[in-house]
């Protein structure tokens, strides 16, 4: 999808720098996941200690014929 962005040069510059994509379509998604992500985890932020009867989740899945590098 094509739209017209008006971008702060400097700010576009600066974050394709620290990102070090190839492009500017690029800095931008890069910039846009990068903000879905840290909503994501400020929503699951907010819920911590709400539910104290709340169980661990499995970290590995059962089965799994994965091994360690030490093995």
């Amino acid at each position: 999808m094509k739209k017209t962005l008006h971008i702060d040069e400097k700010l576009l510059r600066e974050a394709r720098t620290v990102s070090r994509a190839a492009t500017d379509t690029e800095t931008v998604r890069m910039g846009l996941e990068a903000l879905i992500c840290n909503a994501a985890y400020e929503r699951l932020r907010t819920l911590r200690g709400i539910e104290p009867a709340a169980k661990d989740a499995p970290r590995r899945r059962e089965g799994s014929t994965r091994r360690s590098k030490g093995s």
